[in-house]
């Protein structure tokens, strides 16, 4: 079994747990998705939500791509981490108007409407403000991302989006606000998607969408097909980077712009998740009538997602060579449910042992809590510790 470089020596004064961030991987990351969009009209906008971590977002912003937002205070530190405010989307069902003012107030790029209450307010609020409000429909295509069912975005009975036969009462309402411009269609059909299949059908459904505005005298010079590309959690040694190369592609196959159209992307996880990792410590070895568990001082507070998705993350002890053997490895906190994984196989653990929890750079450390009075974990960074 393959496992990851860590400078294990570095790390054993280290205070535990923390996050680990391998910039280097980052940054191959980046330039990829750069190459991959180089000379085509594709816009990325990075989805802050899954790291908000201000050294990953001025590295990311370095690059010239955008940012992401689903709140206020998201737009907010984009800005301040180098983010231009002209490609700034914000987006989310639940839209305060303090939030809504704060990208009036900043010009941001797009709106992402979500609803026909969202439209409204944000109509009055850019009337109050002598503002247009650039806004994208952010619409239910109804394809099934074949996801865990709490990632899944784009069905119709979803919280999120717009469904379609709200449409034509939407036009009525913008054609009637001097401070709303429509300039595009938004989807987002979910997370973590593995079969790429799905993407094929949303642009089926994003080129009929197409159709119905044109023949409503309609040209929308943004089509944002949200982000979703899923990474490699079991074996994150192999494929380190996500598959921009088929994932653009099939965009580029099967959705045809029309003339001066740019087609705009929200990737999130692809973008950091295999960079970080969580490094945590053995505080005990117990041994169980018919399990060993391998009990660490990270717990569900430090990262969330296996107790909350039932989310798998590789594992491995970076102190030990020891024979492999299986462990249930889990955390400190006072729940049941705080398991990181179940018949891990890891090398033979003892207490003190530093284990990496792969894969962890997205919805990890932006998901941190301090319930049980918890600590929150640092940061470190491959190029500065």
């Amino acid at each position: 079994m393959i496992k990851g470089k860590f400078p294990t020596e570095q790390f054993k004064d280290l205070e535990t747990p923390f996050y680990w961030y391998d910039m280097d991987l980052l940054r191959k990351t980046l330039d990829t998705i750069k190459n991959e969009c180089r000379h085509k009209p594709f816009h990325v906008h990075y989805a802050i939500k899954a790291n908000a971590n201000p050294r990953i977002l001025k590295e990311i912003a370095s690059y010239g791509f955008g940012a992401d937002c689903v709140s206020g205070n998201e737009i907010l530190r984009a800005l301040e981490c180098g983010f231009a405010p002209d490609k700034i989307v914000f987006a989310g069902v639940g839209k305060t108007d303090r939030e809504i003012q704060t990208g009036l107030d900043h010009d941001i790029f797009c709106f992402n409407v979500e609803s026909i209450p969202e439209l409204a307010v944000l109509g009055a609020l850019a009337s109050a403000s002598k503002k247009k409000a650039r806004v994208a429909l952010r619409i239910n295509p109804n394809v099934d991302a074949h996801t865990h069912k709490y990632i899944t975005t784009g069905l119709n009975e979803n919280k999120f989006g717009i469904n379609e036969q709200d449409l034509p009462e939407i036009l009525q309402m913008i054609k009637a606000s001097p401070h709303i411009e429509l300039i595009g269609m938004h989807f987002h059909i979910g997370s973590q998607i593995t079969d790429l299949s799905s993407f094929e059908d949303l642009c089926v459904k994003a080129a009929t969408l197409q159709e119905w505005f044109n023949k409503q005298g309609i040209t929308l010079p943004v089509i944002n097909v949200g982000g979703g590309l899923g990474i490699n959690y079991q074996h994150p040694n192999h494929c380190p980077i996500a598959d921009f190369e088929a994932y653009f592609r099939i965009f580029e196959k099967y959705l045809k712009l029309q003339e001066n159209q740019t087609l705009h992307f929200e990737l999130g996880r692809s973008v950091v998740a295999p960079c970080g990792s969580l490094i945590a410590r053995v505080t005990y070895v117990k041994e169980g009538i018919e399990k060993k568990f391998l009990i660490v001082d990270a717990g569900m507070t430090e990262l969330i997602r296996p107790a909350l998705y039932q989310a798998f993350h590789h594992i491995e002890n970076i102190s030990s060579e020891e024979a492999y053997t299986p462990y249930d490895v889990v955390g400190p906190i006072c729940e049941s449910s705080d398991v990181f994984a179940e018949h891990m196989m890891l090398n033979g653990s003892a207490r003190g042992d530093l284990i990496a929890i792969r894969s962890a750079g997205a919805y990890g450390e932006t998901m941190v809590s301090q319930y049980n009075c918890r600590e929150k974990p640092a940061s470190y960074f491959s190029d500065s510790i």
